[in-house]
């Protein structure tokens, strides 16, 4: 099969773009894929990839003209540059951003690290470090400080976390 672009190598790439609703296959040869690569990393950029993202989540919904009061930013212009002028365009655009949030992150909630969490490593830290140090007070023939260090790592292991 010869290049759809040179019409003089043969196709080793079969590329299918969608214009406009439209599916088109082509198949190009490497050096008319080289080029058509370098047309592509120029034309495509990430705001135009993030209001790919917002369209599709807004596919046939009317857009309210929606500003922000404090800031004067559009939602048609935070489409186009895919970022907000000021804090308060969060709530603004609340409703059409949330869509869009969830199919970018997966969910709308945070699931990071909680305090309870945070409490389990720091103690954990805490058991580490102290049986390091009865470790040493050991080598060290230090007795006493191995035995104080000894009760205290026992006093935090009975502890509820």
């Amino acid at each position: 099969m010869l290049c759809d672009i040179c019409h003089k190598n043969i196709a080793t790439v079969h590329l299918t773009e969608i214009i406009n609703d439209k599916v088109v296959e082509m198949h190009i040869c490497q050096n008319c894929t080289k080029t058509k690569t370098q047309e592509l990393k120029e034309n495509l950029t990430i705001p135009e990839l993030l209001t790919g993202l917002i369209n599709t989540t807004e596919a046939h919904k009317k857009e309210a003209p929606l500003k922000c009061e404090f800031c004067g930013l559009t939602y048609v212009d935070f489409k186009k540059k895919a970022r907000f002028g000021c804090g308060r365009c969060y709530s603004v655009f609340k409703v059409q951003i949330l869509p869009l949030l969830k199919k970018i992150h997966g969910s709308l909630t945070y699931a990071g690290k909680s305090a309870i969490d945070m409490q389990k490593d720091s103690f954990s830290n805490s058991v580490k470090e102290l049986k390091i140090r009865l470790e040493r007070a050991i080598k060290l023939e230090e007795y006493e400080e191995a035995a104080r260090l000894r009760d205290e790592l026992k006093k935090l292991e009975q502890k509820p976390i």
